[in-house]
């Protein structure tokens, strides 16, 4: 690893990765790796991975700071390959034979063009795990559809019309969303496939796909769905049938969610809260059932008792009658919760001459980790001589995986 490699997490010290991705599933999933002391050789064509320039490629100026980038690149070493001349398709088969987990997220048919079929890259080197991830899976009519997670993830799962709203308009949900949680599922399918390989030696091929992921997100109304044939779509908040899990909008504007999902176990303690506790009296809040049915004048008493007061007071009520509830944060309140940085939210990136970059750290925490500190996203190309000379000359001793 270079001399600028991290010093800290070394839970997965001497794992190499080469990863052949673009804009975030894949990247996302190998950054973590890098965080937790992967050394991970990202392979960008010489124009760059394009989320390098993701601004631009929107229409903002394409010279403002790519937090975005930096999350998902953190930590690696970029070599620039032209994957159509012969000889950096070789200095890749190098990589690969190097390498103990091969990810990307490249379209099934660019892979297949480039030689790097799954099945067939695996058979050359048996014992590299191969992470695929796809928007609609290595099989089938549409493989090769072109799809970002607004696609894939969203719209095809069913995600999107679930969280539509009272008008039927389907969530277009922020960007990376659904990337990101399939670059989780293809971390817990690649460390799962290593686990294999470390006790046995062999590789295999892994396959995440966004279509697939999705649907797993969404499985309980899906499953419902099969079981049933039919599905509850979201209700507006007003007619939310369950009102102890029902956003609430404070007199000063600020909203929060009340979180009570055993309505019966927790309405006492909202109504004490309220200042109304004649309310736990009465034959509408008797129980979960009468709860449900009484929904609509429920919110609307909820709604004009609390929009007498800001949520600052709301909350030290809240908290005094141990009631269930949670700000509805912005993301200036986020990145300022004590909270989340009491839990190692946040992280410092080494910025080299630049200076620090503050981001977010991955959802995992490693005891004994001394963390806080991740090194620097890399320049384009950055590592390309450093790698390439480090690399054995597989053609000169030959190895059985390259004979």
């Amino acid at each position: 690893m270079s001399d600028d490699a991290k010093e800290g997490l070394s839970t997965l010290a001497g794992l190499r990765v080469v990863e052949l991705g673009v804009w975030v599933a894949a990247p996302s999933a190998a950054a973590l790796l890098a965080d937790w002391g992967a050394d991970v050789i990202k392979v960008e064509a010489p124009a760059g991975d394009p989320m390098r320039r993701v601004f631009g490629s929107l229409g903002i100026d394409s010279d403002m700071p790519n937090p975005a980038f930096s999350l998902d690149n953190r930590g690696k070493r970029s070599v620039v390959l032209d994957l159509r001349r012969p000889e950096d398709k070789e200095h890749l088969e190098d990589l690969l034979a190097s390498a103990d987990v091969f990810i990307s997220n490249l379209r099934p048919d660019a892979l297949d063009g480039l030689g790097l079929e799954p099945a067939a890259t695996v058979g050359r080197h048996p014992r590299l795990v191969y992470c695929s991830i796809s928007g609609y899976g290595l099989r089938g009519d549409e493989r090769n559809r072109p799809t970002y997670d607004i696609g894939a993830f969203w719209a095809r799962s069913g995600l999107s019309m679930q969280m539509a709203d009272h008008e039927g308009t389907p969530l277009n949900a922020r960007g990376g969303i659904g990337d990101h949680i399939t670059g989780l599922a293809a971390l817990a399918g690649l460390l799962a496939a290593v686990l294999e390989q470390r006790a046995t030696g062999r590789g295999r091929v892994v396959e995440v796909s966004l279509l697939r992921t999705g649907a797993y997100v969404l499985g309980w109304d899906l499953g419902l769905q099969m079981t049933l044939g039919k599905v509850a779509r979201a209700e507006p908040r007003e007619r939310n049938q369950a009102p102890l899990m029902n956003p609430y909008r404070a007199a000063d504007g600020r909203w929060f969610f009340f979180t009570g999902l055993e309505a019966a176990r927790h309405i006492g303690a909202v109504c004490r809260a309220l200042g109304r506790p004649d309310l736990a009296d009465d034959p509408r809040f008797a129980d979960a059932s009468a709860i449900r049915r009484h929904r609509v004048e429920i919110i609307a008493i909820f709604d004009e008792i609390i929009g007498e007061l800001p949520l600052a007071a709301w909350a030290e009520r809240f908290d005094r009658e141990s009631v269930w509830w949670a700000p509805a944060q912005t993301p200036a309140e986020v990145v300022e919760d004590p909270q989340l940085g009491a839990n190692d939210g946040f992280v410092e990136i080494d910025g080299g001459a630049a200076g620090a970059q503050r981001s977010m750290n991955g959802p995992v925490t490693f005891s004994d980790a001394t963390g806080g500190r991740v090194t620097s996203v890399p320049g384009l190309g950055q590592h390309t001589d450093e790698v390439l000379r480090a690399l054995p000359d597989r053609r000169a001793n030959p190895s059985p995986e390259s004979s």
